[in-house]
């Protein structure tokens, strides 16, 4: 059974590509480099996956997706950043009502760090294969005054990241991924 985790690298026009979408890549890596050196070993694996073609129209998602459909009942949780990492508020979040409450539940443990929204509906064109065939989809919400300053711009350098917004990110979802992937139970769907 897995829990993913994924962003993409999206830097196909100009510029680096830092915050767009190389945030979401960097706090699925750390998700994964925290629960590691915490020595936490969760029930399911937790898989990062870095997406490539997503501004090509999903084709990398779409391939790994083909992939591993048929293993689709052994996806828990697909979770996706792509709206830069800057000030977190929450998860938007695609499955049914018994789902969504747990989520609800999960996200009481980031009362501390003030990030504890559900929204409805997760976004990402690399996890919406699987959210449309049943599996739960997460995706990180976070503050977008800024991000369409550097969206696919030569602005979009590491200069835009913000180390304690990002540690911020990053601890949301450690701390959702984890839970989910060490719960007794798979998320209903």
């Amino acid at each position: 059974q897995v829990v993913l985790l994924s962003g993409h690298l999206d830097s196909w026009d100009v510029g680096q590509g830092a915050m767009d979408d190389g945030g979401g890549v960097f706090i699925s890596w750390e998700a994964l480099s925290l629960i590691k050196d915490l020595g936490l070993r969760p029930k399911r694996t937790l898989r990062l996956v870095l997406w490539v073609g997503e501004e090509q129209g999903g084709i990398g998602a779409e391939q790994y997706y083909q992939l591993h459909k048929g293993n689709i009942s052994n996806f828990d949780i697909v979770m996706e950043s792509d709206e830069g990492t800057f000030k977190p508020s929450g998860l938007g979040f695609t499955g049914n009502a018994q789902a969504r409450d747990i989520v609800k539940e999960i996200m009481t443990l980031l009362q501390p760090i003030n990030v504890t929204d559900v929204y409805d509906d997760a976004d990402g064109t690399d996890i919406s294969y699987w959210m449309r065939n049943g599996v739960p989809g997460a995706s990180l919400h976070d503050d977008l005054s800024k991000y369409f300053w550097f969206h696919h711009s030569q602005g979009d350098t590491m200069t835009v990241q913000d180390p304690n917004q990002m540690n911020l990110c990053a601890a949301v979802w450690t701390v959702v991924s984890y839970v989910i992937a060490d719960m007794e139970e798979m998320l209903p769907r």
